[in-house]
């Protein structure tokens, strides 16, 4: 790769031993622009990082990306399974002392995990790869703002929110470097990421609650007077070093996850630092009932639209279209409902072998005709003005072999042993974790991503601190929302995964969760011997509820063949 050769002549240039280069841009978004790792390495997924060594080149991805990454890079590239390694455990310190990397795309917390303390770490002032990128300049779009109505909290309720919890752990002024709790906080959005809602935007909240938001201003022009808070200063990103030189109060609190280390040594130029997550993250992953009942609507529409689509590739006629076609097609569903925006991220819609791709992407070299012995999965969602979805289906089409079928009666069942889990009793994710794993365990399989992970509100469909993960331990709590998305991958053969989004109520003084996704699950795929009356009753129940919910948004036909799913 052309792209290689100009890195390592910079490493020598610049007598460095490594280069690294993660996915994320100066904004840290999932959606990087531009997408410098893809760039350097053809990688397209939508977490990693490379490491360019003078002799070596690695890719570290998880596990979700293992396949993938061996597909698109595998050539050049060592594949490295992240969190299981790090660059600290595989490199060899006699060889490689000197790394360099952008301080602009990596926080201090990032650089001690990966490498540890031995290293010497080297700021480069000019990116290595913006030097030969292609990616155009994006067309100015300007931010929106958001209803109280549809958010259910106006700003100066979040700011005071957000004051009292810097007081209580002693911090006098707040970063805020995400994007996102910046879209939160001030119940704005905007178009700079595809997928995503995010405006890239970042502010400062003082000890007098005044708020300095930092964007760039051709944006905001729409915005300025709607966003009904009297103690904040528009201001461009150039203006932020003079804004922290004239603050005078102590301790500045930063968010480890998402302040790079330029903007840290900025701020440590003049305050002594607060280091810790962001308190926004925690606020806004609880979401308060009017985001709940306004995300329960966008779940319905969303599903009927995957209904209609459902119904419609399930009918024999439409054997022989292709990949692309099926994720423009039920794009076409989604669009025929005025509130919906676009995707809440790229469509995976994969047949036969490529289905077992935890994160495909069909393109002009991928795609392939649905066969009717094939297993196709799509795992798509939508950005709607009043919510997010996420959601996945396996469909068959030709009743499957006994073993495809017995597999995925095992995802159903630790699909439904989560959404039907005693949160009074386990409350952690990475235990709730274990059980939706128990049914393939049986039959010595697992699955290498995340049972589930959260999701926001009319904002990124990936938002933490909540997952249902073995790494994740944060406490579920109510209001939170996570994916339900159990699955398992057969290299070269096909793919299964079963999701829904559900949120957490309380119901007489118990929490339980309840499911926000509204879309059959394929009855052909069960093997209903496998399955125990409990869990029988709860598909039956769920197909049922929904019935109730969209058969009204459903043609004769559709509603038809949707009571005979149940």
């Amino acid at each position: 790769m052309k792209a290689l050769i100009k890195i390592k002549k910079l490493l020598n240039d610049n007598s460095l031993d490594a280069y690294i280069i993660p996915k994320n841009d100066e904004f840290f978004g999932e959606y990087a622009f531009p997408n410098r790792l893809k760039t350097a390495t053809n990688f397209s997924g939508s977490a990693g990082f490379a490491l360019i060594t003078k002799l070596t080149n690695y890719l570290f991805v998880d596990g979700r990306y293992l396949i993938q990454s061996k597909i698109e890079c595998g050539k050049n590239f060592k594949i490295v399974e992240i969190p299981y390694s790090y660059p600290k455990n595989i490199l060899n310190y006699n060889k490689i002392k000197k790394i360099g990397y952008d301080p602009k795309l990596f926080t201090s917390l990032t650089l001690e995990r990966y490498f540890g303390y031995k290293f010497q770490l080297i700021s480069v002032k000019e990116n290595f790869v913006d030097s030969f990128i292609l990616e155009k300049k994006k067309k100015i779009k300007s931010f929106f703002k958001i209803e109280d109505k549809v958010v259910g909290e106006k700003v100066a309720s979040k700011i005071n929110r957000l004051h009292k919890i810097l007081k209580k752990k002693g911090s006098s002024n707040i970063f805020i470097s995400a994007p996102e709790n910046v879209a939160w906080l001030l119940n704005i959005r905007g178009n700079d990421n595809p997928n995503s809602p995010i405006p890239n935007s970042r502010l400062i909240l003082d000890k007098y609650k005044n708020i300095f938001f930092f964007c760039d201003l051709k944006k905001i022009k729409n915005i300025r007077k709607k966003i009904k808070y009297k103690k904040i200063k528009f201001l461009n990103f150039n203006q932020f070093f003079d804004v922290v030189s004239n603050l005078n109060q102590k301790n500045f609190a930063i968010d480890k996850l998402t302040c790079s280390v330029y903007f840290q040594s900025l701020i440590e130029s003049r305050f002594n630092i607060n280091l810790y997550e962001d308190p926004i993250y925690h606020l806004k992953s609880i979401k308060n009932k009017i985001e709940i009942q306004n995300m329960k609507l966008a779940h319905i529409k969303d599903g009927a639209a995957l209904t209609k689509f459902l119904f419609w590739i399930k009918q024999k006629k439409n054997f022989g279209f292709d990949e692309l076609f099926l994720e423009k097609k039920l794009e076409s569903f989604r669009k025929k409902n005025k509130d919906y925006i676009f995707p809440s991220f790229e469509t995976i819609a994969g047949s036969g072998p490529n289905s077992a791709i935890i994160h495909y992407r069909s393109s002009k070299k991928t795609n392939r005709k649905i066969k009717k012995n094939d297993i196709f999965l799509c795992d798509s969602g939508g950005q709607y003005k009043y919510g997010t979805t996420d959601v996945t289906r396996t469909v068959c089409f030709r009743k499957p072999t006994e073993r495809i079928r017995n597999i995925f009666t095992s995802v159903l069942k630790g699909h439904i042993a989560v959404v039907t889990n005693d949160l009074n009793k386990i409350k952690r994710g990475d235990l709730i974790d274990k059980k939706a794993r128990a049914p393939l365990a049986k039959m010595n399989l697992d699955y290498g991503h995340g049972t589930g992970h959260g999701v926001g509100f009319f904002s990124n469909v990936h938002e933490g601190p909540q997952a249902l993960s073995k790494f994740n331990s944060v406490e579920l709590k109510e209001g939170m929302i996570v994916s339900n998305e159990p699955g398992y991958y057969e290299e070269g053969k096909f793919g299964i995964r079963i999701e829904n989004l559900i949120y957490i109520e309380k119901h007489r003084n118990k929490l339980k969760f309840r499911n926000l996704t509204m879309a059959p699950i394929d009855k052909d795929l069960i093997n209903n011997k496998l399955l125990s009356s409990s869990e029988k009753k709860y598909l039956f129940n769920y197909n049922f509820e929904v019935y109730k919910n969209i058969y009204k948004y459903l043609n004769k036909n559709e509603r038809n063949w949707l009571i005979n799913s149940i």
